[in-house]
């Protein structure tokens, strides 16, 4: 487990790379769900040493020190969902996309609702950053670490954007 001042995060790591990422609010039933639905058969191994380089990138992006992930990940789903996680992460730093302009990345611009299917199941927040995804009319929407994390997710890229482009 991960801790943020009041985020708890919990991650999970195969040998391929980082696996899972869920928030304090879904907890360990969470991951313990998803390695279930995911990784049958699998079981659970805490070994706070092989996921510290997951945790220390991750406690970096949280800290305004690092915009981008250079550790693998090693994600499982149909097509369709890896697509569109893979389109999650070429959103650049600081940047949001509409669903409707993830469908199009995709190619399937009429699969809006399925895109906010496979969104919603992204199993690596923040590294695969779903939290970049907003409504059409730039509305915040649903997020499976909560909207208050999703809102900090955005103001703290958009506030390091801003101090970047000011050094330029």
């Amino acid at each position: 487990m991960l801790r943020h001042g009041d985020w708890e995060l919990h991650l999970a790591a195969t040998e391929e790379g980082l696996a899972f990422v869920g928030s304090r609010d879904g907890g360990e039933a969470e991951m313990t769900a998803w390695t279930s639905a995911r990784m049958p058969g699998s079981r659970l191994v805490r070994s706070e040493e092989k996921l510290h380089p997951y945790a220390d990138e991750l406690l970096q992006f949280l800290e305004g020190r690092r915009d981008a992930f250079t550790l693998p990940f090693a994600m499982s789903g149909t097509p369709f969902q890896l697509a569109v996680w893979e389109a999650l992460k070429s959103i650049p730093y600081g940047d949001t996309e509409s669903y409707s302009g993830i469908a199009d990345r995709i190619g399937r611009p009429s699969a809006v609702r399925a895109v906010g299917a496979a969104i919603g199941a992204n199993p690596v927040l923040i590294a695969v950053p779903c939290h970049r995804v907003i409504g059409k009319g730039g509305a915040l929407t649903g997020y499976r670490g909560g909207m208050e994390m999703k809102t900090t997710l955005l103001e703290l890229e958009r506030a390091r954007r801003a101090g970047n482009q000011g050094k330029a």
